[in-house]
């Protein structure tokens, strides 16, 4: 298939009849009815149950193990700890997975040594679930004790800037100016600390692990991931395995948010016991051993604006200090997006990490940019009552049309200033009466607030594979996974537009590491990433068939030349000549052939890359309203303005942005995963005491998709799996000291902190 003047448009014929249009997820009935499995849910004939034992402390050492009693449970098969366990690889790169920070990665039952609470100490296998999880409660662990360290304010002042960078996550530029000099001397300065809280990821679905052992010596293996190619990886060189031995599979992800990225414990568990036991084994964590892994780790940020009476910056610093843990440097960007948002000439950003003994935290949806963000647009907010201006009029006067974080480059794209004005239109922002306190609904207190989002527009390298049969069929299809974000449907769409075929002419099939290598799902990079790939395969197979038509006896396409070729209704014709036309199955059919197959490539454009910056923005709108004598908040309005280049499929994209903004009222106002210091233990490690919004939290969330046309991918999107969560605490924050007057630097806000 030719390709267009417009790189944004899969048709050859010029114009999309499934990109672009809201369509219903593919995979939404199979979910709805049950018949989408999931990693703990696959069934094997001599299916074993792991059930984890954790420790009870933070840090110290295992000094005995007492497991008889549990051993003596009938039905129990093994219970394996760190004495008695199979031997497997045991140097850092073998564990190192390929989104791994730097450091010695955890590895499950290696030694006595106990680094963070709720660590698995041991793991009990029995011939069914009940079993195991009842003998696990007989196991007895004794400890030699150490007091830990989790509060991270107490060892600020011990934070260092990681040696090691992290692969992907750009460090702080070096500073411009000078920063320190020009606070000094500003007229108008605002200077404050901000913090969130921890956080943890709670997908609906637990991470589990099902090694099923089948019959050949190879194992099938299904896992709760965002990337199947990073557990196989993982095993592969944790087990010294051959990859054809093993198999990964994750076809449906009920919710990851990041907490999938890394290969978790399970996996490893679950394996060690399948070949200790030469079956097959399934390992599920339950919902507080959710809070032994990856999190959102808070961050301590202070930033420092300095202003001319008119608004404009002429000074900037944002620094902040995050934790890690004790074996392992976990990086985010958090003080970046400051330098990359707004036009400033002393800049100076920071960042530094701290050791916590808790485990490595993880990047959760947006990692770095919902925590940096929520500093720099509250400040921003404290601003603009410092100097009289409107929110947004601050924000357009220091505007910044090229990214200074990267020597000046301009932006591939950047309609902020559309998503700001088309917002404040839909909000009714010009009724707003800036003064604090002025605005009232019956005994609640109204507050509008606003804020900038922004993230990375980014393209990783990725492979598809598409096939035709005669029958008029298409499959498509690579390794990565759905984890909600509706890749099954846009992957369809594309498919099915660029060869012309009706979607459900179309399969995709994700989630296995037989398919063509794929990166990790995250970072708002799969639909440019796998969507590109699979438009070049189909395009690929597009050329084959246009060919083999051409080579027809009496061929209607004879002497056509390729770049006339229009694929549309499932047959090829000739542009400007719609009357000749074959279809693709009598081509098929006609030549004999059983599959036309093709596997293509697609990454970065290294051009583009060299000349431009490309980010995804948004500015959002909130309205709140707090019961005064309660100091109860609710978030009863919200408009999302987004620029992410071409939108997809407006009903899928849709529900990002909302998930995304349902997760900020979260941040903002509920979520906060407690430690005890004195034990360094995540004390509300449940549902019922770590509060994520419910249906009746949430309330009127206006989504609206700003025409933008960028060019960093041929498919022109942006990603929006993570731009719907940035700077809505921000905006929730500025809304609610609009309301009240009192301004929340540390979140979330609680009654409290407003009463």
């Amino acid at each position: 298939m030719t390709q267009t003047s417009n790189p944004q448009t899969f048709s050859s014929t010029g114009r999309d009849t499934f990109v672009g249009t809201p369509r219903s997820r593919i995979d939404g009935p199979a979910k709805v009815t049950g018949l989408a499995k999931y990693a703990g849910e696959f069934a094997a004939p001599d299916l074993a149950y792991g059930y984890v034992v954790s420790s009870s402390i933070a840090k110290g050492r295992i000094t005995a193990i007492e497991s008889a009693e549990a051993e003596a449970v009938p039905g129990v098969l093994k219970v394996i700890t760190h004495a008695n366990r199979p031997r497997t690889a045991w140097r850092d790169k073998n564990f190192q997975d390929a989104v791994a920070p730097p450091g010695s990665p955890f590895r499950a039952l290696y030694d006595d040594l106990i680094v963070f609470s709720g660590q698995p100490v041991a793991l009990v296998v029995a011939e069914d679930f009940e079993t195991a999880r009842y003998a696990a409660s007989l196991v007895r662990v004794s400890y030699a004790m150490q007091e830990p360290v989790t509060d991270l304010k107490a060892v600020r002042g011990d934070a260092y800037d990681p040696p090691t960078k992290r692969e992907g996550i750009k460090p702080p530029p070096a500073p411009w100016g000078d920063a320190d000099q020009a606070f000094g001397s500003a007229p108008i300065r605002v200077q404050g600390g901000y913090s969130m809280a921890n956080e943890h990821h709670n997908p609906m679905e637990p991470h589990a692990t099902t090694v099923v052992v089948e019959e050949d010596g190879t194992y099938t293996v299904y896992d709760k991931i965002q990337g199947v190619s990073n557990s196989h990886q993982y095993l592969v060189n944790v087990f010294g395995l051959k990859p054809d031995q093993i198999r990964v599979l994750n076809p449906y992800l009920g919710g990851g948010f990041g907490s999938g990225l890394r290969p978790q414990y399970q996996a490893f568990l679950a394996m060690l016991a399948a070949q200790e036991l030469k079956r097959s084994v399934r390992v599920t964590l339950t919902r507080d051993q959710m809070w032994s892994f990856t999190y959102r780790g808070e961050a301590l940020q202070t930033v420092a604006l300095g202003a001319e009476p008119d608004g404009t910056l002429t000074t900037l610093r944002h620094d902040a200090v995050q934790g890690t843990s004790t074996f392992e440097d976990y990086q985010e960007v958090i003080v970046n997006w400051s330098g990359v948002l707004y036009r400033c000439e002393n800049v100076a950003l920071t960042y530094r990490i701290a050791k916590l003994d808790t485990a490595t935290p993880g990047d959760m949806r947006a990692p770095g940019a919902v925590t940096g963000v929520f500093a720099i647009e509250t400040a921003m907010d404290e601003l603009a009552y410092a100097t009289g201006q409107d929110p947004i009029a601050l924000r357009l006067k220091n505007y910044a049309e090229s990214d200074a974080t990267a020597q000046g480059k301009p932006f591939g794209s950047k309609e902020l200033k559309s998503c700001f004005r088309q917002g404040a239109e839909r909000f009714g922002w010009a009724k707003r009466n800036p003064e604090p306190r002025s605005m009232r609904a019956g005994r609640e207190l109204v507050g509008w607030g606003v804020a900038t989002g922004i993230w990375e527009s980014m393209m990783m390298q990725s492979s598809a594979i598409a096939t035709l049969t005669p029958d008029g069929r298409l499959t498509v299809g690579n390794s990565t996974g759905d984890i909600g974000t509706g890749t099954y449907t846009i992957l369809t769409q594309i498919a099915a537009d660029t060869l012309g075929l009706p979607m459900d002419a179309v399969t995709t099939k994700l989630g296995d590491t037989r398919l063509p290598e794929a990166p990790v799902a995250g970072g708002s990079w799969t639909a440019a990433s796998s969507g590109t790939a699979v438009m070049k395969a189909c395009r690929n197979v597009g050329e084959q068939v246009f060919k083999l038509a051409r080579g027809l006896e009496n061929s209607p396409l004879a002497n056509v030349d390729f770049d006339r070729a229009v694929f549309a209704d499932g047959r090829i014709s000739v542009a400007g000549d719609p009357g000749r036309s074959v279809s693709l199955v009598e081509v098929m059919q006609a030549a004999g052939i059983d599959k036309v197959e093709a596997v293509e490539q697609a990454g970065p454009d290294k051009d583009f890359n060299q000349k431009y910056e490309a980010y995804t923005h948004s500015a959002i709108f909130v309205e709140v309203k707090v019961d005064e004598e309660l100091g109860q908040v609710r978030v009863t309005r919200v408009v999302s303005a987004i620029a992410a280049g071409k939108v997809l499929n407006p009903k899928t994209a849709r529900s990002q942005i909302l998930g995304g903004v349902v997760m900020g009222i979260g941040s903002a106002l509920e979520e906060e995963s407690m430690l005890d210091h004195r034990i360094g233990r995540f004390m509300n490690h449940n549902l019922g005491e770590y509060h994520v919004p419910v249906n009746a939290d949430i309330h009127d969330i206006d989504v609206i998709f700003v025409e933008e046309e960028d060019k960093a991918n041929p498919l022109g999107v942006k990603g929006l799996g993570e731009i719907g969560i940035v700077g809505t605490a921000a905006a929730i924050t500025n809304a609610v000291f609009h309301a009240t007057g009192k301004r929340v630097r540390d979140l979330p806000i609680t009654i409290d902190k407003l009463l």
